[in-house]
C-alpha cells in the first residue's frame, strides 16, 4: 500500500516537486508507472480517521488494482487542506466531507461528490474533564475555546451550527485549529481547548482515559438527527465536475472500487476489517481501535448513493451560519451525482 503519511501526520512535499506536478496536471499531463495504467492521486483529509476508512481499505483490499488503476493516497490533517490541493490541481480527487462542495459552489467552484461513504458526520463534540463542570451542553460555550481540525474544515462548519442552534453567536466563543489524532489530544491535555470536535479513533482514545466526555454524538443516525435535524451525508469522494465529465472511465472505475469496499464493510465484522488495515493505524492499542471501529460502523453507507434529503439538510445547516452560503442560490444537483455509483450497482447485480 502506497500512502505517503503515517498516523495522521501531514504530508510534507518539496515545493519544487509540488509545483512541477501541479503544472503537469494543469496541462492535462498525468504520470503512469506502466503503459495504459492511469496514475490517480487522491488527497484524504486525515487518512487514519475512521470516517475516511473506505479510502485506505480499498487500497488494502486491492480493489483499485482490480480496476486497472494506479492510485496514490496522500494525506492532509484537515479536509480544507485536501480541498485546496484539489483546487490547485495537485490531485484528481479528495476524500473529505460533502459539505465542501456546497461551500465551494458559493465561491464559484464546481466540485461534486461521486461516492458517499458516510450517511452521518461520524464526529463527536467532546468536553475536557477539566471543563466538564462548566460545559453541560453547547449552550454553555460562551467565552470558551473549541477545537476544530481547521478553520475552513467541516468540523468548524458543524461547530458554528451547533453553537447557533443553542443560542450562542460565533463572536461569543473562540475556535482553535488543532488537527486530529495526537495534536487534538495534546491540545486538550494542555488545556488549550475546553471542548472540541473530532472523530474516531481519537474520540475513543480520550473517552477511554477519562480525559473527555461526549457532549454531542454524531456517530449514529439517531444522534445526527437530534443534533442536525436529519441525515447529514459527510465523508465522500469528490472531484472537479469538469474532471468527472472528461474522465468518465476513471470515475466509473473508482466508483466501482469504493462501492465494492462499502459492501465489504457491511458484510464483515469490525475484527475482519481491522485485520486489513495497516497496523500503525491501531496507535499501539488494537482493542481500542476495534471499539472505535465498532462505534463507527453505523455511519457507513451501504451502497455509496447520496441519501434522499441529505443535501437539503446540509444546505440548511450551512445556510444558517455560513455567510458564503446564506442567501445564495445553490444548485444541489451540481454538488453530487449518483451516475457512477448507479453504474457500479447495476454491474454488480
Amino acid at each position: 500500500m502506497r500512502v505517503t503519511t503515517r498516523s495522521g501526520r501531514p504530508l510534507v512535499r518539496s515545493l519544487v516537486a509540488s509545483s512541477i506536478l501541479g503544472a503537469l496536471l494543469s496541462m492535462g499531463i498525468g504520470t503512469t508507472h506502466a503503459a495504459d495504467v492511469p496514475r490517480i492521486s487522491i488527497m484524504v483529509g486525515g487518512i487514519n480517521k475512521l470516517i475516511y476508512l473506505p479510502a485506505a481499505l480499498t487500497q488494502q483490499l486491492g480493489y483499485f488494482k482490480d480496476e486497472g488503476l494506479d492510485v496514490e493516497l496522500l494525506s492532509q490533517p484537515a479536509g480544507v487542506d485536501a480541498e485546496n490541493e484539489l483546487l490547485a490541481g495537485a490531485v484528481q480527487g479528495v476524500v473529505g466531507f460533502y459539505d465542501h462542495s456546497i461551500d465551494l459552489q458559493s465561491k464559484g467552484k464546481e466540485v461534486e461528490a461521486i461516492v458517499v461513504f458516510g450517511q452521518v458526520p461520524g464526529e463527536v463534540e467532546l468536553v475536557s474533564s477539566s471543563a466538564a463542570g462548566q460545559i453541560k451542553s453547547m449552550a454553555d460555550i460562551k467565552g470558551k475555546t473549541l477545537g476544530v481540525t481547521g478553520l475552513g474544515a467541516s468540523t468548524n462548519f458543524l461547530t458554528q451550527f451547533l453553537a447557533a442552534k443553542n443560542g450562542v453567536k460565533s463572536s461569543e466563543f473562540s475556535v482553535l485549529p488543532v488537527g486530529a489524532g495526537n495534536t487534538f489530544i495534546a491540545a486538550m491535555q494542555q488545556k488549550r481547548i475546553d471542548a472540541g470536535m473530532t472523530s474516531e479513533p481519537t474520540a475513543s482514545r480520550l473517552i477511554s482515559t477519562g480525559q473527555a466526555s461526549v457532549l454531542v454524538d454524531m456517530r449514529s443516525m439517531e444522534g445526527t438527527q437530534k443534533a442536525l435535524g436529519g441525515a447529514y451525508p459527510a465523508s465522500s469522494f469528490y472531484v472537479n465536475r469538469a474532471w468527472a465529465q472528461s474522465h468518465k472511465a476513471e470515475a466509473a472505475k473508482l466508483a466501482r472500487a469504493f462501492v465494492r469496499t462499502l459492501k465489504f464493510i457491511h458484510t464483515h465484522t469490525p475484527e475482519q476489517i481491522a485485520e486489513k488495515m495497516p497496523k500503525d493505524y491501531y496507535a499501539n492499542n488494537k482493542a481500542l481501535y476495534l471499539q472505535a471501529l465498532t462505534n463507527s460502523m453505523p455511519m457507513f453507507s451501504p451502497d455509496g448513493k447520496m441519501p434522499v434529503g441529505g443535501p437539503e439538510t446540509v444546505l440548511k445547516v450551512m445556510s444558517s451560519f455560513n455567510p458564503n452560503v446564506k442567501g445564495k442560490h445553490i444548485d444541489l444537483s451540481k454538488t453530487y451525482t449518483n451516475e457512477f455509483v448507479d453504474q457500479a450497482l447495476q454491474a454488480s447485480k
